[in-house]
């Protein structure tokens, strides 16, 4: 995901990027040889030598990871052969990868890559939550003019709105925390462990399936993956956390569509907060473009799409090892995860600073006129001698209270 492609992307930082996948796909055969260590299978010094593998030329092993990736139709062959060329004569370059398939490598290293894109997204979620929070309860009593289909509906308060905005990422937020632990991903090359069992039966294990389990637990502890039986065609885990990360998106979409509208100068109700350089146009210097809001937008628009496929591929996924619909899932997860965590700071951004006018939302409201109290009349006209107040809002102060008093739940609960 380039910057050209998708402004903002420096904003996800070295998430999900091919150097972080290279990483973690290290990680995961550094893991899986120390547990063959432990378990007595591989020779006491191969564990230590792979451990003091590190990357110092990432962009360098990036690009010869990516040329060799098309031979083999992934990018775990290459990466092995290379490890196996840097410890040439050692034990490491024995036992590397030994018991293992490339889907177990890649799949693991993807979900661990996949762990810090979470948390960094449930990071900004929470600063989001806190400020959205905090202006609903300062805006409780903002009068402004309520809309439906694009149209004035009746009146209600923009602490109304933002209790709106809060449930959708509290809602948001839930769904992350609904996801259940990342799994490792160890199975072999048709998901029945048989090469680790051997392994093990090789090295003289009374029992090897009890050892080669014992190999599987403390790989996936090494990784702070949850333990998991082989998953290779079933595909709930990718699928699951795309999922979260779209209903994440159509949270903050949703905000920037409101700030967008509300935006407009004939509205001038709320605008984004002000950054040098930011929302001006190439030729008309009067502009204050909502950028933040458009990009969030973007991302939201873009989010399902991807979600779609990995839900395709999880549908496609055939024999013991899923052929190209596994290949499928690999930019759009990186596509998805990267967006979000852009759209996320872009989000808290926008919370963070945003600009209310209470005046300019009362003149709305004013302007409105007696029509906007047509719901508020039609009930009056059930009663011989109506008490009509100057407006209409409902149960406004009980919806924020039950909303905040949700977000204070959450809060305490984490």
């Amino acid at each position: 995901m380039d910057s050209l492609f998708w402004p903002g992307a420096e904003r996800a930082g070295d998430l999900m990027t091919p150097a972080a996948l290279v990483r973690a796909m290290v990680e995961v055969e550094r893991a899986w040889l120390e547990a063959l260590v432990a378990a007595g299978v591989a020779p006491a010094d191969a564990g230590g030598q792979l451990g003091a593998f590190e990357i110092e030329d990432a962009r360098g092993l990036v690009a010869k990871v990516a040329s060799g990736s098309e031979a083999g139709g992934n990018p775990v062959i290459p990466l092995v052969r290379l490890l196996r060329q840097q410890f040439s004569g050692q034990p490491a370059a024995k036992w590397l990868h030994r018991g293992l398939t490339s889907q177990d490598v890649l799949d693991s290293a993807l979900l661990g890559c996949l762990g810090r894109v979470l948390a960094q997204v449930r990071a900004e979620l929470d600063g989001q939550i806190a400020a959205v929070a905090r202006l609903a309860d300062r805006h409780r009593a903002t009068p402004m003019a309520g809309r439906t289909l694009t149209q004035h509906a009746v009146p209600t308060t923009f602490g109304m709105k933002a209790a709106q905005w809060l449930t959708a990422l509290l809602d948001a937020r839930d769904g992350l925390d609904r996801l259940p632990p990342l799994p490792v991903q160890f199975g072999g090359a048709a998901g029945n462990l048989s090469a680790v069992v051997e392994l093990a039966r090789l090295a003289g294990s009374p029992d090897p399936a009890a050892t080669a389990v014992t190999i599987l637990r403390t790989a996936a502890q090494t990784l702070d993956l949850q333990f998991r039986t082989p998953w290779h065609t079933a595909r709930a885990p990718i699928t699951a956390v795309g999922d979260a990360l779209v209903g994440c998106c159509d949270a903050w979409g949703r905000i920037a569509r409101d700030v967008i509208e509300l935006g407009r100068p004939e509205i001038g109700e709320l605008a984004e907060p002000v950054a040098e350089g930011r929302g001006g146009s190439s030729t008309m210097s009067q502009k204050r473009n909502p950028v933040l809001s458009v990009l969030i937008r973007r991302t939201a628009l873009s989010a399902p799409q991807l979600a779609a496929t990995l839900h395709l591929a999880a549908a496609e996924a055939v024999d013991e090892r899923p052929d190209g619909s596994w290949h499928a899932e690999w930019p759009a997860l990186q596509s998805l995860s990267r967006g979000a965590v852009v759209a996320a700071a872009q989000a808290g951004e926008l919370l963070a600073g945003l600009e209310v006018s209470p005046s300019r939302m009362a003149e709305n409201l004013q302007a409105a006129g007696e029509g906007i109290q047509a719901e508020q009349r039609s009930m009056a006209q059930l009663f011989p001698s109506p008490n009509q107040p100057e407006t209409y809002l409902g149960l406004t102060d009980f919806v924020v209270d039950d909303v905040l008093n949700r977000a204070r739940e959450t809060r305490e609960r984490r």
